[in-house]
C-alpha cells in the first residue's frame, strides 16, 4: 500500500531559528516516517516581499544545510525555482481563482501593511497579492493528500481546496486530490524579548533564538527574557509562559514540573528558569549544529545532491503538468 502524500514548503528569509524548529521542521523530520514527503524551499514566495538577490541565493543553499542537519532527507528536499512547473500550473490555477477570492485573503493586507511601514517608497508586488495561487499550485502539483499547518495557514489551504474542486469542475473530471490538513500539536514559540509577538527573524535578532547561534549567545538571550514585574498573581505571565512552553518543548520534563510545581508554590527563581531553559535549548540544538558543521565540509557535494533530488522531484512534477494540459485543452 502506497504511502500518502505530504507537502509543505518554508521560505529563505532570515536565518532558522527555535520557533521555526519547534514548530515546524521537528515535526517534518518524524513525518518522513510514515509518508511520503514533499519539502520546497519557496524561494519564488521570498520575491514577493522586497528582497537582496545576493542574499536570496545565500540564504537558499544556507537553509538547505540547515534542513538537512535537522535530519530532512535529501531525497525529500528540493528548490521551488528549479522546478519550473510550480509557476507554469500557478498561471493555469490563477484562470481558476477569482479577484474577490484573493481579495480577502488575510496575509495580503497584512504584509501589505508591513512594506508601507518598513519603506514608504517600497511598491506592493502583485506577487503578494497572487501568491496564494502559486501556493496551491506548490500544493496540488504533487497531488499532496496532506499539508502540516499552523491555524493561521487555513485560509490558504481553503483557497487550495476551492481552486482544486473549480478545475475539477472545468475538466469535468475529478483529477486533483483536495488536500487535508494534519493539525499537531506543536508549540506556539513568542519572542522571548516580547512575548506578546511570535518569534521571528524578520523582527530583528533579539525576537528569535538562532539555531546556529553560539553557546554563550543562547544564554545570554535567555538570560535577558522578559518574565514579568514581579507581582505574581494566579495567571501566568506571557514571559514566563513561553519560557516554560520552550523547556517543555525541548523535551526536558521533569525539569518542567518540578519548576512549575515551585513556582506555583512562590519559591522558584526566575534565573533558576532561564537556566534551565537555556541547559534545554543547548542540549536540543548541539547535535544539530555538530551535523551542520560536518555538511558544510563540502558544500559543492550538497549542492550537487540538492539539485539532483529536485530533478528527481521534477519528474513527478512534469507528469501532472502534462496531465493538466491536456485535460485543459492545452496540448
Amino acid at each position: 500500500m502506497s504511502k500518502k502524500i505530504i507537502l509543505s514548503g518554508i521560505q529563505p528569509t532570515g536565518h532558522l531559528h527555535l520557533g521555526r524548529y519547534l514548530g515546524a521542521i521537528q515535526n517534518w523530520v518524524k513525518l518522513q516516517e510514515d509518508y511520503e514527503c514533499v519539502y520546497s524551499i519557496v524561494n519564488y514566495h521570498a520575491m514577493t516581499m522586497p528582497y537582496n538577490p545576493a542574499k536570496l541565493r545565500e540564504n537558499v543553499w544556507d537553509l538547505c544545510y540547515n534542513l538537512l542537519a535537522c535530519g530532512i532527507k535529501p531525497e525529500n528536499l528540493s528548490i521551488q525555482s528549479l522546478i519550473p512547473e510550480h509557476t507554469e500550473l500557478g498561471w493555469i490555477l490563477g484562470c481558476m481563482c477569482s479577484y474577490g477570492e484573493l481579495s480577502r485573503m488575510v496575509q495580503f493586507k497584512d504584509k501589505s501593511e508591513q512594506v508601507k511601514v518598513n519603506d514608504k517608497d517600497m511598491f506592493i508586488s502583485s506577487g503578494l497579492f497572487t501568491y496564494p495561487v502559486l501556493q496551491a499550485a506548490d500544493i496540488l502539483l504533487y497531488k499532496a493528500d496532506f499539508v502540516p499547518v499552523g491555524k493561521d495557514q487555513d485560509q490558504h489551504l481553503e483557497l487550495t481546496r476551492n481552486i482544486a474542486t473549480r478545475f475539477n469542475k472545468v475538466v469535468g473530471k475529478e483529477y486533483f486530490v483536495l488536500p487535508e490538513t494534519i493539525y499537531t500539536n506543536l508549540p506556539k514559540v513568542m519572542s522571548t524579548a516580547d512575548p506578546s509577538k511570535k518569534m521571528s527573524a524578520s523582527a530583528g535578532d533579539k525576537h528569535n533564538l538562532n539555531l546556529f547561534a553560539p553557546e554563550d549567545q543562547i544564554r545570554k538571550q535567555i538570560k535577558s527574557a522578559v518574565t514579568d514585574s514581579g507581582d505574581r498573581t494566579d495567571k501566568m505571565a506571557p514571559g514566563v509562559e513561553n519560557l516554560f512552553a520552550i523547556l517543555a518543548a525541548c523535551g526536558d520534563l521533569k525539569i518542567h514540573e518540578e519548576l512549575l510545581l515551585s513556582y506555583h508554590q512562590q519559591t522558584m527563581q526566575y534565573s533558576a528558569l532561564k537556566d534551565a531553559v537555556a541547559d534545554a535549548v543547548i542540549e536540543l540544538i548541539k547535535p544539530i549544529q555538530l551535523e551542520k558543521e560536518r555538511i558544510v565540509q563540502d558544500k559543492k557535494a550538497i549542492k550537487e545532491q540538492i539539485k539532483q533530488s529536485s530533478a528527481s522531484i521534477r519528474l513527478r512534477a512534469q507528469q501532472t503538468l502534462q496531465e493538466v494540459k491536456e485535460l485543459c485543452g492545452l496540448i
